[in-house]
């Protein structure tokens, strides 16, 4: 009987640990997310050449690096794609819905998650180590000490430059794949472009537009808030760190697959 008190004690207080930590994480997550929208939108953040520079080198190695790699892959994948949604509406007599369908699956809603995806794995690990072992080793207590805001001028820029990175590569790869649906379903017509618009015009109406953009914004912010607020609730021991980072990006890929259920039900429920 004491036995199966202790236990049901050590449970309870187990689960009452995990219960703050979450808590703890989840409000150094939106402090941070919080932090990270207002300085985007003050003109003043982007006055100091150290942030400016801090985005620079965030978009230079998430976006710039590997765009020719990312675009041929999405070229690719897009090619595939397209052209079994187009077989499979020829063969049951839909191909005036091809093109609408396959820009409604690949453009509004593969294209987004898998762009995130895909920085998360390149860059979301990468951030999480490196925030963990800045944690551990003191350098941002040792930043404010200094007098230096270590949020505005290490973290904040990083969700900056991870944001507009998801947003350029999925505007590219978008486009990249709007231009191989239409060579693809209709080929190299001129008279094509007119009824191209038009299937375009109905899909991407004003509030669509707004709602997928707002969608890959999220999954911007998401991809490097999530990856920072993991290393900075690391325990400063350097054995924490991958255990940290693994925690992170299991929490992230979690938190990505929730804003795309939350987006289709929105919009098709």
């Amino acid at each position: 009987m004491i036995r199966n008190m202790a236990t049901s004690e050590s449970i309870i207080a187990a689960l009452g640990c995990t219960a703050v930590q979450r808590w703890r994480t989840f409000q150094v997550t939106g402090r941070l997310a919080g932090r990270a929208v207002v300085e985007a939108l003050s003109p003043r953040f982007y006055g100091n050449s150290a942030t400016r520079s801090v985005v620079a080198k965030q978009i230079y190695f998430t976006a710039w690096q590997i765009l020719p790699a990312f675009t041929l892959f999405a070229a690719m994948l897009s090619f595939v794609l397209i052209e079994i949604v187009v077989s499979t509406a020829r063969d049951f007599g839909l191909s005036e819905y091809a093109l609408e369908m396959t820009v409604r699956v690949l453009v509004i809603e593969i294209i987004p998650l898998l762009t995130a995806l895909f920085v998360a794995t390149r860059s979301g690990a990468a951030i999480n180590t490196e925030v963990a072992l800045m944690h551990i080793h003191n350098e941002l207590e040792g930043l404010r000490q200094a007098g230096i805001d270590a949020m505005r001028f290490e973290l904040v820029p990083r969700v900056i430059g991870g944001a507009v990175s998801v947003l350029a590569l999925t505007a590219i790869s978008s486009s990249v794949a709007l231009v191989i649906a239409l060579l693809l379903v209709y080929g190299p017509q001129p008279w094509a472009w007119a009824e191209f618009g038009q299937v375009l015009a109905r899909i991407f109406t004003p509030l669509s537009v707004i709602g997928l953009w707002l969608k890959v914004l999220l999954f911007g912010v998401v991809v490097t808030v999530i990856p920072i607020a993991s290393g900075l609730q690391v325990p400063r021991k350097l054995f924490f760190a991958p255990i940290a980072v693994l925690q992170g990006m299991v929490r992230l890929f979690f938190v990505l697959m929730l804003v795309e259920v939350g987006s289709l039900a929105l919009r098709y429920i």
